[in-house]
């Protein structure tokens, strides 16, 4: 058993070798061999044998002692056993080892020999003692052979067990090294998708405001009609109320005109601020036709500046659609303008058709067609990527924005070349109910 745990010294030099290593490096193991290190201290500290000189000295005293306790019980009862000398071989093979357990077998023999064995005080051995020398004598070498084997049997045992711990503690702070990683790793991916949905929502809403200035002469346009017929009404009251016999009737009729057209130019304004602001997605059940006729509305001013004719094709039997028709406006907007600014051409008529129409039992389908320059073919999956523009001043945002509302609201958006010259942009909506619009 001059084995240490860890096997040698050397083993133990080069893990604090890699201790100091681990530790000048940063390494985050540093604790775990740490606690190997000193395990190892303290396992080879409990087992670590004596010298050999003192391990063969012990066999010698314990046979010494033998011997002197047999004579002394001898010269008590006259009558003494070998009970001291199986238990010095007992002894020496249990603190010192084999080998001095070996030479306090030997010594044994032959101390009793020696000294108990007729003839007394000589090494040769008469007949009727020679049975009772042999009985001793393997009786003294099987004790010492099982006390050696016993000993080493505990300590390889209890090697294992100390090799089991040192395992599991060190798996133990491995497994607890990787969950504190991967609960970092999901923290952090839950921020960076936090991080990824308030960027994409201050996005749209820069989109949004960065349209406001093409969109100014058709809010000046909405608005001035409603104004300008709620002054011609008022002035009409107070002309029909001024006259020497006053017609109550035509007034009256005029003051539910301010009131209606105060309404229209009341609801222009909401529609529109809503469209600009910050607001949440609110997702109601709404005629796309209806919609369709707002942007249509809405855009006929920067289509005229640009010298686009727009026009509307829509079926009127179209289901109810389930979404925020503030983000819905803001794509047909966007594909509308679009289609404007890629009107740079003089030998076609300049046109942006809207249309509408069912592509599948539960599924409407709304187009923007125009027919401007086109697009390359190259390019009708690329312009959905996020900063990829061919315009010298555009931003590359708007369609990958339009592109994520489609998606949020179930549907789909693409792009196709016509047959003979423009682009149309498709999207899809799923229908919110059978109810026709």
């Amino acid at each position: 058993m001059g084995r240490a745990w860890f096997g040698t010294r050397r083993d133990a030099a080069k893990l604090c070798d890699t201790l100091i290593a681990q530790r000048l490096s940063g390494c985050g193991e540093f604790e775990v061999i740490s606690r190997k290190l000193t395990r190892v201290d303290m396992v080879q500290n409990a087992i670590r044998q004596p010298s050999a000189m003192l391990r063969y000295g012990f066999a010698l005293a314990f046979v010494a002692a033998a011997l002197g306790l047999t004579f002394f019980l001898q010269s008590v009862v006259s009558i003494a056993g070998f009970l001291f000398f199986y238990i010095a071989v007992v002894a020496s093979a249990w603190f010192g080892g084999k080998w001095p357990g070996a030479i306090a077998v030997i010594l044994s023999v032959l101390s009793v020999e020696y000294f108990f064995m007729a003839p007394i005080h000589s090494f040769g051995i008469n007949r009727e003692s020679l049975p009772i020398f042999i009985e001793f004598a393997i009786s003294a070498l099987v004790v010492g052979w099982f006390s050696s084997w016993r000993k080493q049997a505990e300590g390889e045992l209890q090697q294992a067990r100390d090799t089991l711990q040192i395992r599991v503690e060190e798996r133990t702070a491995e497994l607890k090294q990787r969950n504190e990683q991967l609960v970092a790793e999901m923290a952090e991916r839950k921020r960076a998708e936090s991080a990824y949905y308030e960027a994409q929502a201050e996005l749209a809403r820069v989109t949004r405001l960065s349209t406001l200035g093409a969109l100014a002469a058709s809010i000046s346009h909405e608005v001035n009609q409603p104004l300008a017929a709620v002054v011609t009404n008022a002035d009409a009251c107070m002309m029909w109320l001024s006259s020497p016999s006053p017609n109550l009737e035509e007034a009256r009729s005029a003051v539910d005109s301010i009131a209606r057209e105060g309404t229209r130019a009341s609801e222009v304004v909401r529609r529109i601020r809503a469209m600009f602001t910050k607001a949440g997605p609110e997702r109601t059940p709404f005629a796309i036709n209806d919609l369709i006729r707002e942007v249509d509305a809405l855009m006929q001013t920067e289509a005229s500046r640009n010298q686009v004719t727009l026009i509307t094709e829509v079926r009127e039997d179209l289901p109810m659609v389930l979404g925020d028709r503030v983000q819905l406006q803001q794509v047909l907007v966007n594909l509308v303008q679009n289609g404007i600014e890629a009107m740079s051409v003089t030998d076609r008529p300049r046109q942006v058709v809207l249309r509408s129409a069912i592509q599948s039992p539960d599924e409407l389908l709304v187009s923007v067609r125009d027919s401007g320059i086109g697009i390359d073919s190259k390019n009708e999956r690329r312009i959905f990527n996020a900063f990829f523009t061919t315009k010298s001043q555009g931003m590359g945002m708007g369609l990958a924005i339009c592109q994520s509302i489609i998606e949020a609201h179930g549907g789909r958006l693409w792009a196709s070349a016509n047959p003979d010259y423009g682009t149309t942009l498709h999207f899809t909506l799923p229908a919110a109910t059978k109810t026709r619009s």
